[in-house]
């Protein structure tokens, strides 16, 4: 366990690379820009962070996610919260989020931030998976690394949830399979199981080279899993990581989103 620089929680990582614990910070109440901005310093460092036993309302949701961005507004999702339509409700007695995705690719530039608030959770099963795409752009040759360089990935302008029902492809956007981070300026892989193809190499480089990098970003070696209890909130650097819902349970899975950027 180590102890933040404001001595005001302390965050246990969950694996040498991404994921940590946050612990001692109650989220139900304001939260002090002291404390605000070691949370933001610690989400930078570990991509995702998760806050055990939180119980967030609807509202209190939001304002903990405020603490790291600005929510967004899907132009998309149906099922809002009464309290805030920032709030997307989620209830499913199988998932559908069963790959390795990044949120938001249908647009550009794509959420910061997902966040999740869990209400009902199977009693076995259900962990959610995440990639540190940082370290896996670290793991590549120095070849490969200055070749992405050059190479955008294409994806659906549908603005679905990337992972279900999408219609067939018409509209696309690209994005590039390498950026440099926002905050932090370190480079990472940024590619998704949603891509449609590659540019910026020929038709049959992309072939070979798409399944690679999908395979490589998914490594173990990336990897960090959760298990989930009701009043559970997670919250991740959707540009840095991606992630897999594991569909390895019989319902109900009951949770809310809000995402930010």
């Amino acid at each position: 366990m180590t102890e933040t620089l404001a001595s005001r929680f302390n965050v246990r990582p969950a694996s040498p690379l991404i994921g940590a614990e946050i612990e001692g910070v109650d989220l139900t109440r304001p939260v002090d820009e002291a404390t605000a901005e070691a949370l933001r310093e610690a989400f930078w460092t570990y991509k995702v962070l998760v806050f055990r036993g939180q119980n967030l309302s609807p509202l209190q949701h939001v304002a903990a996610v405020r603490i790291f961005d600005q929510p967004f507004d899907h132009p998309l999702w149906i099922k809002r919260h009464a309290d805030s339509r920032l709030v997307y409700t989620f209830d499913y007695e199988r998932g559908t989020a069963d790959r390795w995705h990044i949120g938001g690719t249908w647009r550009n530039p794509p959420f910061n931030i997902e966040s999740l608030t869990y209400q009902v959770v199977p009693e076995v099963g259900g962990h959610t998976l995440w990639a540190d795409l940082q370290a896996a752009y670290d793991g590549l040759s120095e070849p490969v690394q200055k070749l992405l360089e050059s190479v955008s990935a294409v994806y659906s302008a549908y603005p679905g949830d990337g992972t279900s029902n999408r219609p067939a492809v018409t509209d696309t956007v690209g994005h590039p399979v390498v950026r440099a981070h926002r905050q932090t300026g370190r480079k990472g892989l940024f590619i998704s199981t949603g891509a449609v193809g590659l540019t910026g190499i020929t038709e049959a480089e992309g072939q070979a080279l798409l399944p690679f990098l999908l395979a490589h970003a998914s490594s173990p070696n990336y990897t960090v899993s959760f298990g989930w209890h009701p009043g559970d909130f997670v919250l991740w650097d959707n540009l840095a990581t991606w992630h897999y819902a594991v569909n390895d349970y019989d319902g109900p899975r009951v949770y809310r989103k809000v995402i930010a950027g």
